[in-house]
């Protein structure tokens, strides 16, 4: 007798161009080896529903979360993502947990993010400090013009480039050297090649303009949620910025990362996070 094939709901979910694809992990109970597979067969853009990774909304192991977030990259690997993590937030909420502020853990800790009632508004995420901020590190194969880059984590390794326009790096190119490079082997590194619009002077807000090569997407993305929070701190360390808030403008749209207090260290990052659509796949038993 042939067995039925599993018929999964997904939703399909979009922060400023970040793509996901989302599961309600609390009634299909995937493992993480089931959730890598489903990654890698579905995030494919020609051959799946297409996304930059796979979102599972879990339940929490604790009463002091309300879920569980675990995020998969298209191509299997595990990361963090800023992105990920406030499209979960607002698929939370539409799933019917209400809370002025959620709680939830995370392969990188737990987390914080506020997603308002209204599926318009846009979501913020509370981050932890940014670790490991080492500027002009060397890099063993230089590549173009670029030799040095400053490096921090914010959830994820990041390779932050000043460049004079962002918009006609060769990111295709530049990207993936660095992202490969031997400086920051084995992990490897995503690459955000950032341009200074504004710096904020006379209480503005900042603006900077910038494009990522994300590492598990292996390809540059409309956005990275974790790479605006790396080039705004990084312009801020360099004294290149010199606002408390930073618009960052990426391909997909803009996200906002700031702080909620006069703690610097009370980040957060803002931007949409959208409902693109819903429908269903077929998983073998």
């Amino acid at each position: 007798m042939t067995r039925r094939k599993l018929i999964v709901e997904f939703t399909k979910m979009s922060g400023a161009g970040n793509d996901f694809i989302v599961i309600d992990n609390r009634f299909y109970h995937f493992s993480d080896a089931e959730l890598t597979k489903l990654a890698r067969r579905w995030c494919a853009r020609r051959t799946g529903v297409g996304a930059d990774g796979l979102l599972a909304f879990a339940l929490p192991g604790d009463e002091a979360h309300h879920f569980r977030m675990r995020y998969v990259n298209a191509d299997g690997t595990t990361s963090m993502c800023g992105n990920g993590a406030r499209c979960l937030a607002r698929f939370a909420r539409l799933t019917g947990v209400e809370a002025e502020e959620l709680v939830f853990e995370t392969d990188a800790g737990p987390y914080r993010a506020q997603a308002p009632a209204d599926p318009a508004a846009p979501v913020r995420l509370f981050l932890p400090p940014a670790e490991g901020y080492a500027p002009d590190r060397v890099l063993e194969n230089p590549e173009g013009p670029v030799g040095t880059v400053d490096y921090l984590w914010t959830g994820t390794h990041h390779a932050v480039c000043f460049v004079p326009a962002a918009g006609q790096t060769p990111v295709d190119v530049w990207g993936p050297a660095i992202r490969r490079d031997a400086a920051f082997a084995p992990e490897g590194t995503n690459v955000d090649f950032v341009e200074v619009v504004a710096d904020g002077q006379g209480g503005g807000r900042a603006v900077l303009r910038v494009r990522t090569y994300e590492k598990g997407v292996e390809a540059e993305t409309l956005a990275c949620g974790t790479g605006a929070v790396a080039a705004a701190l990084s312009a801020r360390f360099r004294g290149l910025v010199h606002a408390d808030v930073v618009d960052v403008r990426m391909p997909g749209g803009t996200l906002t990362v700031g702080r909620r207090g006069p703690d610097p260290e009370d980040l957060y990052l803002e931007g949409p996070a959208d409902v693109v659509y819903r429908g269903t796949m077929e998983v073998e038993p």
